[in-house]
């Protein structure tokens, strides 16, 4: 697979010449390898449909998150993905990282603008409904929450009566959530997809759409908690007094992938966010 993959990069390009070290793939599925050639690359292969969605996300990104570095795209060749290499020596600056953030949120909110995005994508390997909304309570119950009820109901991973709990809070949010513009948001950013390089915080593969901005912010706190200067960074002070229901609703759709991708062990999760959310 090396030689064959070496091939087809030298006949892509002639600067993709050089040695390939294969990497982790993380949850994407894909196969990755660090290409050392006179600039260091990263290299995927996975569905081209799925490599076409990073690469556009990646674009997206890198146009509007002045604060923050993102990999640029070198070549897109079917399933074939060609990344500039991040060097991921720089200190941990938290605060960086909640101001970037920050940022890009703020200067893609757009009023006006549809909840999504123009093309699906996914979310680990989970396909990604982008279809867009006018209304982000809608994008929210009709995008993200109920399909991975049905996946997981028909997975035999939730019982009917955590599902109806999680329909509930579905059925429920503009009794308490606000619509609102929406941002460009990262879709995926949990701890793994942010890199401290020396030129400053990274956010690496993507799954981009338009919708609330805490998506990215309660995924970051998901599977560890990005520590206080984020979170002063972030939010400049003010945090939203009910945050940490907005954060249970907005860690619900990462709980419930991880359920369907990994199984019964994510169950508790969903139901302690659901009975969060619920609770008010």
């Amino acid at each position: 697979m090396t030689q064959t993959l070496a091939q087809r990069l030298a006949e892509l390009d002639d600067a993709f010449r050089g040695d390939l070290m294969p990497l982790s793939g993380g949850d994407s599925g894909a196969s990755v390898w660090r290409l050392t050639a006179a600039t260091p690359l990263i290299v995927k292969c996975d569905r081209p449909e799925r490599l076409a969605g990073e690469a556009d996300g990646l674009a997206a990104l890198a146009a509007a998150a002045e604060a923050l570095v993102v990999p640029r795209v070198v070549a897109l060749a079917g399933d074939l993905l060609v990344m500039e290499a991040l060097d991921a020596s720089g200190p941990r600056d938290d605060e960086r990282l909640g101001e970037g953030l920050r940022q890009l949120h703020a200067a893609t909110r757009a009023p006006g603008a549809d909840h999504g995005w123009a093309r699906d994508n996914a979310c680990g390997l989970t396909p990604q409904p982008n279809a867009t909304l006018a209304d982000g309570r809608v994008f929210q119950r009709e995008r993200r929450l109920l399909p991975l009820v049905r996946a997981c109901r028909d997975r035999g991973l939730l019982d009917a009566a955590l599902a109806a709990r999680v329909e509930r809070v579905a059925a429920t949010l503009e009794s308490w959530v606000a619509d609102q513009p929406p941002s460009l948001v990262h879709g995926d950013l949990w701890s793994g997809n942010v890199l401290f390089t020396p030129r400053g915080p990274a956010i690496i593969d993507p799954a981009v759409y338009r919708h609330y901005p805490e998506v990215d912010v309660a995924m970051l706190s998901l599977f560890g908690d990005p520590g206080a200067a984020f979170h002063e960074a972030y939010w400049n002070g003010h945090s939203p007094d009910d945050w940490p229901r907005r954060e249970a609703l907005f860690q619900l759709y990462p709980l419930l992938n991880h359920l369907y991708l990994f199984g019964a062990g994510y169950r508790d999760g969903v139901a302690r966010a659901a009975a969060q959310v619920l609770a008010g």
